[in-house]
């Protein structure tokens, strides 16, 4: 078992940065009650987290390639414990908001450097085992968020879904000192300080448009002109550098860009549509923060069982098969929700989740091995800093693109103000005070849902193609004492230059 022990250190982490994704979410009411203000101003605890995360993981990745992975990787558990230390103690939401933007920059060296840690820490089919066990951490965190957040809510108030991390931080401290090795690029050569500040602004305005929605407004098409004017100066910047934050050659290689456009998609697809789905179980059904967790556990639960059931055979699977067959599994699960009526319950969207958990087990291990696999092992922060900020971006474009498809359904139904309202959760408010507007309501959170879901699974199917069109496997060689390439690492490479 002390062969695990680092892979127990940067699962601690992970499961901790993704939970914080969604913990937030239910806890809201007693938040805006006890710290006296708005949900307007409360969305930015959950937005500036996923603003800041998704927009430096690819800076940190970078600069941890240099320093040390493990180094920056202690360094972020100690400034997420801090940072939730601050958010647990907030007295007002001024600092509790900027508190979660320190959080969000230690999630984010956290995030982007644990695929690479797991990478120089495993080979052969530990490797696989340990990018299963990793995949089924971020499943089940994914999902068990709200779960974790309404239990502590409800039985030691929201304070507690910060306070909790100081435990989890402290043994994973402790662990990845004692048995995490270093690893870094051996061929060190400075900070790429431009290209890392155009990045940074491209990803913030990209993220921050995102977040904001309102396609039409005059600040989210601004936000969207800065965003691709700061890529376009990266771009031009890293072609005219001889070393790099992102070495754009490995971007030739179709199989690691694929990966990357499918990993953003997988997030989108899987994930995005929940926000939504515990908007329905909660404001019309009725359902107490617990019980909507408790709903879509069964995802939770799937995703776990089948990444951890995939790591035993990871080593020697045709990944391409693995990712895109999952990415496709996830597509069916969201078309299987997508029959949600007036008299639904919340049954009828069990048999998707399970599909959805399902598929995102078969796809997330192996799609962060195999982009792992394809790039050269002292590039192993930047392609995992790109992996992830991929997938963050992938996370806050379904949020958006979902909302706005979800608003569309509901505005089927009712006029444009109600279904402003129903978007904002007020549907229980709206039933109390006109209860003859039940089955509208009812009927409006429907047509938006199931639109919702459509939309989904739409972009499952077009990850799925990508994959199975892009990612092209080679035959299968199986890794050997004598340290020869596994078929992971032989799938993902690509075509060889002759010599």
């Amino acid at each position: 078992m002390r062969k695990w022990w680092p892979l127990a250190a940067v699962c601690a982490g992970t499961f901790m940065l993704l939970v914080d994704v969604t913990i937030v979410n239910v806890a809201l009411p007693d938040m805006a009650r006890e710290l006296h203000t708005t949900f307007g101003d409360l969305q930015w605890v959950i937005d500036l987290y996923a603003l800041v995360l998704g927009a430096v993981v690819l800076t940190v990745g970078s600069i941890a390639d240099r320093v040390g992975r493990r180094r920056v990787y202690l360094l972020g558990l100690v400034v997420f414990a801090a940072s939730s230390l601050t958010c647990g103690l907030a007295r007002n939401v001024g600092v509790l908001i900027a508190a979660r933007g320190v959080q969000g920059l230690g999630a984010a060296a956290m995030f982007a450097t644990t695929i690479a840690l797991i990478s120089s820490s495993y080979s052969g089919r530990d490797r696989g085992v340990a990018f299963g066990a990793w995949g089924a951490v971020n499943g089940a965190a994914a999902a068990a968020g709200p779960i974790i957040g309404g239990l502590l809510t409800a039985h030691f108030g929201w304070r507690w879904i910060f306070l909790v991390n100081l435990p989890v931080s402290v043994v994973a401290i402790a662990l990845t000192l004692l048995v995490v090795q270093e690893s870094r690029d051996p061929r060190s050569h400075g900070v790429d300080l431009p290209g890392m500040a155009s990045f940074t602004v491209a990803a913030t305005a990209l993220t921050y448009a995102l977040i904001r929605g309102s396609w039409a407004s005059g600040e989210t098409i601004a936000l969207l002109a800065v965003a691709a004017g700061a890529l376009v100066v990266f771009i031009l910047v890293e072609r005219g550098r001889q070393h790099p934050m992102l070495d754009l050659s490995l971007l030739r290689n179709h199989s690691f860009t694929a990966l990357l456009i499918a990993g953003a998609l997988l997030s989108a697809a899987a994930w995005a549509p929940m926000t939504y789905l515990s908007l329905w179980l909660q404001s019309v059904l009725g359902l107490s923060p617990i019980q909507a967790g408790l709903v879509v556990l069964p995802c939770s639960v799937a995703a776990f069982a089948t990444s951890a059931a995939i790591g035993r055979v990871l080593y020697r699977a045709s990944p391409h098969l693995l990712i895109g067959t999952g990415l496709l599994v996830i597509a069916a699960g969201a078309f299987a929700q997508a029959v949600i009526g007036t008299e639904s319950g919340w049954i009828v969207v069990v048999p998707g989740l399970v599909l959805v958990g399902t598929g995102a087990g078969l796809a997330m291990a192996p799609l962060s091995a195999t982009a792992m696999a394809a790039v050269p092992g002292s590039r192993a922060g930047m392609a995992g800093g790109a992996i992830s900020s991929f997938r963050q971006l992938g996370y806050a474009f379904g949020i958006a693109v979902l909302g706005d498809v979800f608003r569309g359904g509901v505005q089927h139904s009712v006029s444009p103000d109600l279904a402003s309202a129903l978007s904002g959760g007020q549907a229980g408010a709206v039933v109390a005070h006109s209860p003859g507007l039940a089955p509208l309501v009812h009927q409006a959170f429907a047509n938006g849902l199931d639109l919702t879901f459509l939309v989904a699974g739409g972009i499952g199917v077009v990850a799925g193609v990508l994959v199975f069109a892009l990612v092209r496997p080679r035959p299968a060689e199986a890794m050997t004492p004598h340290g020869q390439e596994s078929v992971t690492a032989i799938a993902a490479a690509g075509p060889r230059r002759p010599r």
